[in-house]
C-alpha cells in the first residue's frame, strides 16, 4: 500500500512537471502584439501636397543660325562651348563663284552705263535735228525711247550688282546674338544647301544663366498651379541638390495625347553657377498646400486590411459597414479608417482626411492621439511599413 502510494505521488510529480514545461513553453512561444503587426506611430508634424511632372532645362532664348545662300563650307571659327559676341564671324563658305557672279554684274553695270550715255547723246542729237527740220519727230521719239530702255536697262544690272554682293556678304556666316555655341552641326568640306527649307549651322544660347523649364501637367492638376508660384525640382546630375524656380507662365493651347488632356508650363530658374545645362530632365515639385504641426498617419496605415477574422473584431464597436474605398466630403476632405493596437487586438478607428505628400496623410478628425501606434501591415506579409510614393515619378528623390 505504502509503494502505491509513493508510486502515485512520483507520477503526480512528472504530470505536473510535464504541465509546468508546457505552460513554459506555450508563454515563451506565445507572439507578442510587435511580432504580429507592423507598427508606426501618430506623429505631429508639418506637412506639404505638390503637384509633380517631368520637364526639360532648355536656356529662355536658343538661336538657330543658318545660312541664306548654298555652298561649302570654308573654313569655321567657332566650337562648341564657345563664348561668342553679336556679329562676330562663325564660318566662312567658298567665294569664288560669288566674287565671279560680282565681277559679272560690274561688267553689265559698265556696258549698260556707256550705253546710256551713248543714249542720251543720240536723243539730244535728234532734238537739235528735228529743229533744223533734218530728221521726223518719230525719230526723236525713238530716240527718247532708247534712253529710258538703257536707263531701265542700267538699274536692273546695278540691282543684280546689289544682289550678287548681298549673296557675297551671306556667305560669312556671323552670331546674331552674344551667348554660348551648344551645337555645331557643321563640318569643314561639308556643302550645305539654302533650300525651302534654311539649314541650322549652329545653335547658340544667349545666356545660360537664365534657365527655364518646359513641363506639362494634366488638366486635373493644372487647376492647382498659378503664376508665381516656386516649383522645386532635382535632376539626375545632382541628386542631392535641391533647386528652385517659378511658375513663368501657363500656356493656355492644351495637347490631346491618347485623350489625355495635358497644358504646357514654364518655370524660369536662376543658373549663376550654370550648373543646370541644356536638355536635363528636372522633377518638379509644386507645392500649392501647406499644413503645420497637424496630425500625421502614414499612408500604409491607411491601406492596411486586417485578416478576415481580425477584421470581424475590429468593427465590432463600428455600426457602419466597412468600404474600403476613400470617399472625399462636401467640404474637401476626405474619408477612411485605420487601425490601432488597443488589448493587443486591432481596431478600426475612421478617421477624416486632409491632403497627403505621397508617404504621409493628415488626420483632421478622429480619437486617434499623437505616438499612438497604428498598423500598417502583418509580419506575416512581404509588405513594407510606410508603403511607396503614389505621386509623380519615383526617381529621383521627390522634394518635398
Amino acid at each position: 500500500m505504502k509503494k502505491l502510494a509513493t508510486h502515485l505521488i512520483n507520477i503526480a510529480l512528472i504530470l505536473a512537471f510535464l504541465f509546468g514545461a508546457y505552460y513554459v513553453y506555450q508563454l515563451s512561444n506565445k507572439k507578442k502584439p510587435e511580432d504580429l503587426y507592423r507598427l508606426q506611430p501618430v506623429t505631429m508634424g508639418d506637412i506639404e501636397q505638390n503637384v509633380t511632372a517631368n520637364g526639360t532645362i532648355n536656356p529662355v532664348t536658343l538661336v538657330n543660325v543658318g545660312t541664306q545662300v548654298s555652298g561649302r563650307v570654308k573654313k569655321i571659327y567657332a566650337d562648341y562651348n564657345d563664348q561668342v559676341k553679336k556679329g562676330q564671324i562663325l564660318l566662312e563658305l567658298e567665294d569664288e563663284l560669288f566674287k565671279a557672279q560680282i565681277a559679272q554684274s560690274l561688267g553689265n553695270v559698265k556696258n549698260n552705263e556707256a550705253s546710256l550715255e551713248l543714249a542720251k547723246a543720240n536723243e539730244a542729237r535728234m532734238r537739235n535735228l528735228l529743229q533744223q527740220e533734218y530728221v521726223s519727230k518719230q525719230e526723236l521719239d525713238q530716240a527718247i525711247q532708247a534712253l529710258k530702255s538703257a536707263e531701265a536697262q542700267l538699274s536692273t544690272t546695278k540691282a543684280q550688282l546689289k544682289r550678287d554682293q548681298t549673296n557675297y556678304g551671306y556667305s560669312i556666316i556671323k552670331s546674331p546674338v552674344a551667348g554660348v555655341v551648344v551645337d555645331r552641326v557643321v563640318d569643314v568640306g561639308q556643302t550645305v544647301a539654302a533650300s525651302l527649307q534654311t539649314p541650322t549651322l549652329f545653335k547658340i544660347a544667349q545666356d545660360l544663366s537664365k534657365m527655364q523649364i518646359d513641363t506639362s501637367y494634366a488638366e486635373a492638376d493644372i487647376g492647382r498651379i498659378r503664376v508665381g508660384q516656386t516649383a522645386k525640382f532635382n535632376v539626375d546630375a545632382f541628386p542631392n541638390q535641391n533647386f528652385e524656380g517659378m511658375v513663368k507662365q501657363i500656356r493656355l493651347n492644351p495637347t490631346n495625347t491618347a485623350n489625355v488632356v495635358t497644358y504646357d508650363v514654364v518655370i524660369s530658374v536662376d543658373n549663376p553657377d550654370q550648373l543646370l545645362l541644356p536638355g536635363m530632365t528636372a522633377y518638379v515639385n509644386i507645392n500649392f498646400a501647406k499644413h503645420d504641426n497637424v496630425l500625421l498617419v502614414p499612408n500604409a496605415a491607411l491601406r492596411y486590411r486586417p485578416k478576415n477574422e481580425e477584421m470581424k473584431l475590429a468593427m465590432k464597436k463600428d455600426k457602419k459597414p466597412d468600404d474600403n474605398k476613400a470617399k472625399t466630403n462636401n467640404d474637401g476632405l476626405g474619408s477612411g479608417k485605420v487601425y490601432v493596437l488597443r488589448n493587443n487586438k486591432p481596431e478600426m478607428i475612421r478617421v477624416k482626411t486632409s491632403i497627403t505628400n505621397g508617404k504621409f496623410t493628415e488626420i483632421v478628425s478622429s480619437d486617434i492621439k499623437p505616438n499612438e501606434f497604428v498598423i500598417t501591415a502583418d509580419m506575416s506579409t512581404d509588405q513594407k511599413p510606410g508603403g511607396s510614393n503614389a505621386q509623380g515619378p519615383s526617381r529621383p528623390p521627390r522634394v518635398f
